[in-house]
């Protein structure tokens, strides 16, 4: 067998690969893929395949799958490019004849109206359309994306955003990571969908206290008009198109998109996912 972890120099990716070795799946047998492949060197060093990928280079695609039984497709990080760079996958892929093709995909797909949706709806699409077996993995938010900023959060003394008073069941790359290797070493996944969230969702406000916990000091969640957390987006850096992105993504929180309460995650990883109070810790202490 060949597991083929597509976009493993990512930082899902490379807990994709750790996540399959714990669960004893023989180094030869895994494929890590990558542009970088430099960054995958210490994989390389324990018996781990590694293997140069870029999802632009087809080439690079249908090479990397060469005699793959499974591959895991991460989601591609470049927004508006992503449909087409998927299917440059789902094509190799199904010209490999793969058993398997496992997506990262989103929480609520089918449901969801978040504009960052809609390039994961448009490649569930696909693999309906391609004939490969898959399934998916609809992720909610990492912890991550909260705690990666907590320098900012802390400087500023205080988080803004527009998700109002709803809940996000956010957990960490680990728990994710892990969930995809279950099913990755799994049989018989072909057809099924996960949804995947944290056992525990919370509001920003909830998160604004647990960092002001953590911090010792009083940290705020302003809760802002869409168009005005936007802007403030835009005057720290962040592109347009992208803010805009973000800002319709804090709606969706608002509107319950991100809330996942189906228990999936706890179900394949066997255990309760990362509290956030445990994230927020850990990301504190690391200052």
């Amino acid at each position: 067998m060949s597991i083929v972890v597509a976009g493993a120099t990512g930082q899902l990716g490379r807990h994709v690969v750790e996540a399959l070795l714990e669960r004893n799946v023989p180094a030869a047998d895994i494929v890590a893929t990558g542009r970088s492949v430099e960054k995958l060197s210490d994989f390389a060093e324990r018996g781990v395949t590694v293997q140069e990928m870029d999802y632009e280079n087809p080439a690079s695609v249908a090479e990397a799958l060469k005699g793959a039984t499974k591959v895991l497709l991460i989601s591609s990080s470049a927004v508006g490019q992503r449909v087409e760079q998927h299917r440059t996958v789902i094509e190799a892929a199904k010209t490999e004849g793969v058993e398997l093709l496992a997506y990262t995909s989103i929480a609520n797909a089918d449901t969801t109206g978040m504009k960052l949706a809609a390039e994961h709806q448009a490649t569930e699409e696909l693999l309906k359309e391609s004939g490969v077996p898959f399934v998916l993995l609809r992720n909610s938010w990492y912890l991550e994306n909260y705690t990666e900023q907590l320098q900012g959060t802390l400087a500023q003394g205080a988080i803004a955003g527009s998700a109002g008073d709803g809940k996000v069941s956010g957990a960490t790359r680990a728990d994710y990571a892990q969930a995809a290797a279950a099913v990755l070493v799994a049989d018989h996944q072909a057809g099924k969908v996960y949804e995947l969230g944290g056992d525990h969702a919370f509001t920003l406000d909830q998160l604004a206290s647990e960092i002001s916990s953590a911090a010792g000091r009083e940290i705020a969640y302003n809760d802002l008009p869409a168009n005005e957390y936007q802007q403030i987006l835009v005057g720290a850096g962040v592109p347009d198109a992208f803010a805009e992105i973000l800002a319709d993504s804090d709606l969706g929180i608002a509107r319950g998109d991100l809330l996942v309460t189906s228990g999936d995650l706890q179900k394949l990883i066997g255990r309760p996912s990362t509290p956030l109070s445990e994230a927020v810790r850990s990301a504190a202490a690391s200052l």
